[in-house]
């Protein structure tokens, strides 16, 4: 290959950040520690990007709320800083949208029938953040280099709960019954090895992220009297294979596989008052496993392009709605005469419909449709 094809080649060889962040995943997934920001050139890398995700999960059959569309337009920041120690020890700061989901319903979403004093949910929502440090040891050999990496995560908890009544005397036909605000944090790990070949942009990589529990404390008003409220659930643990290499001057193919330990998910518990009322979402998923492959191309020295295809495989097993999600998405990245990057990626997510078997309420999702949307920058020195 040419000095100025490899030149171009490598421009491109931060394409498949733009892969990962612009799609959809299934679960509870959402967005990614950026830890391929320690394989970047430079002694000091710094990039950040928010990501705007807007789902349609619209209900075709259930108690309630049918030809309701209640998921939720959520956003996704991440930032990622660098450092270069020595010429075999880099680290990195991160913070990213780990997990997360939301969901509000023009009326309670009922497991029984519309009848006075059933009780059904109006909004949920919980986030969780992850603020990280990884740090890359890579050693030279004859033909490339191999790096090993690891570190540690905290991730922090937000749940928020709206429950609502009917009440066929109440305006809206319902009053809320109970609010209820959790917060927690965790602790985890990750570890991992790559190998790379920097003349031809090839690296694989095989990285690894713990699970984690979380134990939440906070608030609930029941009925108009405020009580204390806990909660507790888990967040499985992964393991991602990726791998890059250049195909020709100035092109650059791209891949990874994921597992995602969902099985671990089968309840989230929320106790308030101390018994006085306990509530339970029952998910029970299978292993959710996603694949991504995509190709990049630098047009020139400063303008850099990519096209992907994922796939995330559904993790219901009857007990909620959480399907098949396919993405097509494209970016591109553009050099300024700051020595920056301004990068622009999109995807479009068809959602597969899915129902219910195992509830009392066997509602269903229709096939839809997901929009995404990412906006970020990066500097080196």
């Amino acid at each position: 290959m040419n000095k100025k094809g490899f030149a171009a080649l490598a421009g491109a060889t931060a394409l498949s950040l733009l892969g990962a962040a612009a799609a959809d995943a299934g679960g509870f997934n959402r967005g990614a520690a950026d830890t391929d920001i320690l394989f970047e050139q430079g002694n000091f890398n710094a990039r950040t990007s928010i990501t705007v995700v807007s789902p349609e999960r619209k209900i075709i059959s259930g108690p309630s709320n049918v030809g309701h569309d209640y998921a939720d337009t959520y956003v996704m920041p991440s930032l990622a800083a660098k450092f270069r120690i020595s010429d075999n020890l880099s680290c990195a700061g991160t913070i990213a949208n780990a997990y997360g989901a939301a969901s509000s319903f023009d009326s309670p979403r009922l497991t029984v029938p519309s009848v006075p004093g059933a009780q059904g949910k109006l909004e949920e929502t919980f986030t969780v953040m992850e603020y990280g440090a990884t740090c890359a040891v890579g050693f030279d050999l004859q033909k490339g280099r191999v790096s090993f990496l690891g570190g540690a995560f905290v991730e922090d908890f937000d749940y928020d709960l709206t429950v609502g009544a009917i009440n066929p005397l109440a305006p809206d036909g319902f009053v809320t019954a109970l609010t209820s605000e959790l917060s927690g944090t965790a602790w985890g790990w990750r570890a991992g090895v790559a190998y790379e070949i920097p003349e031809i942009a090839l690296r694989g990589q095989l990285l690894y992220r713990s699970g984690t529990k979380i134990e939440a404390d906070g608030y609930g008003n029941l009925l108009g009297t405020r009580l204390g409220a806990g909660g507790e659930g888990k967040l499985p643990q992964s393991v991602e294979a990726k791998f890059q290499t250049g195909i020709a001057p100035g092109w650059l193919a791209y891949g990874s596989v994921k597992w995602t330990d969902w099985s671990v998910n089968k309840t989230l518990t929320l106790d308030v008052g101390n018994g006085a009322l306990q509530t339970q979402n029952e998910y029970y998923w299978r292993d959710g496993w996603t694949v991504m492959g995509g190709i990049g191309h630098s047009f020139t020295d400063k303008i850099s392009g990519t096209a992907f295809l994922m796939w995330d495989r559904g993790v219901s097993t009857g007990h909620d709605l959480y399907g098949d999600v396919v993405t097509l998405g494209t970016g591109l990245i553009m050099k300024d005469q700051f020595g920056g990057e301004l990068r622009l990626g999109g995807g479009v997510s068809h959602v597969g419909s899915v129902k219910e078997t195992k509830t009392t309420g066997l509602y269903a999702v229709g096939n839809g449709w997901s929009f995404s949307g990412l906006a970020g920058y990066s500097m080196k020195w």
